[in-house]
């Protein structure tokens, strides 16, 4: 059963979590490596001084579903899709997005809007049915960064043919260009670094992000300046994580994180 959600300014918010597991043994590196480095200083400060970073990361795959008072069904990130995704090299595919969507009583044709918060194969393979072509949210526009997009373009990125073109040949992508008012209550936060047109969530102010891959680890919380191995441009994701605390705390907002145990988290 899905976890059961929290409201915000009226916005129900709900974790689907679409999968549990550990990075596939070609990526896997020990905790400290991730995170920092094993000289970060955030590895001699007690919890993280005594953690046993040579135990494989457990990683749960977060999807989230909002619904608005004004009707609006908002999913962001469609996870790690089928056994065949383009996750399946690395990740612990197939997801069970469908089920938990089915369990928080929603049906697919009701998602009106997806958010992919960025185009990495854990975040975004499910967005198609099992035929590849076929949208699987088939009421839904698919909003991305324009970033994003170029990003991919330059890197010859599978996830281009795989999920991109598809959802455009469907005519169901939508692009934006930074930050976008979605209802009253959502906007879009342009949060650049772990991919170049990695996006956001804010509901109200600040009061609750869901901030994709903002934030990875608990030990970015203790240190945001921990950065991550695989973040494409680490200083851009490290001042992007210190803005993103920064104005939770001063809201006391919640984070809404893609693969934290625990969905959400307190920032003061």
């Amino acid at each position: 059963m899905p976890h059961p959600g929290v409201v915000r300014e009226g916005v129900e918010v709900i974790p689907l979590c679409d999968a549990v597991g550990p990075m596939g043994h070609q990526i896997a590196r020990p905790l400290d490596e991730l995170f920092g480095g094993p000289d970060h200083p955030v590895w001699q400060q007690p919890p993280w001084r005594d953690a046993d970073r040579a135990e494989p990361w457990t990683l749960h795959f977060h999807s989230y579903l909002l619904r608005t008072p004004g009707g609006r069904t908002v999913l962001v990130d469609t996870g790690l899709g089928g056994p065949d995704s383009p996750a399946a090299s690395w990740a612990p595919v197939p997801g069970r997005l469908a089920a938990e969507l089915a369990a928080a009583g929603t049906r697919p044709e009701e998602v009106d809007t997806v958010v992919l918060t960025h185009l990495h194969s854990d975040h975004a393979s499910g967005s198609l049915a099992a035929d590849g072509t076929t949208p699987a949210f088939p009421n839904a526009r698919y909003l991305v960064q324009q970033r994003e997009l170029d990003w991919l373009r330059a890197a010859g990125s599978p996830m281009l043919a795989a999920v991109v073109e598809p959802l455009r040949a469907a005519g169901c992508l939508d692009v934006a260009d930074g930050g976008l008012r979605l209802t009253p209550e959502l906007t879009l936060l342009a949060t650049p670094g772990h991919t170049p047109g990695h996006q956001s969530v804010a509901v109200g102010e600040r009061r609750l992000v869901v901030a994709g891959d903002v934030v990875l680890h608990p030990v970015q919380l203790a240190d945001p300046t921990a950065g991550y191995l695989y973040d494409e441009d680490q200083p851009a994701a490290t001042a992007t994580r210190l803005r993103l605390l920064s104005e939770l705390a001063q809201a006391e907002g919640l984070l809404a994180t893609a693969h934290f145990a625990d969905p959400f988290s307190a920032v003061r």
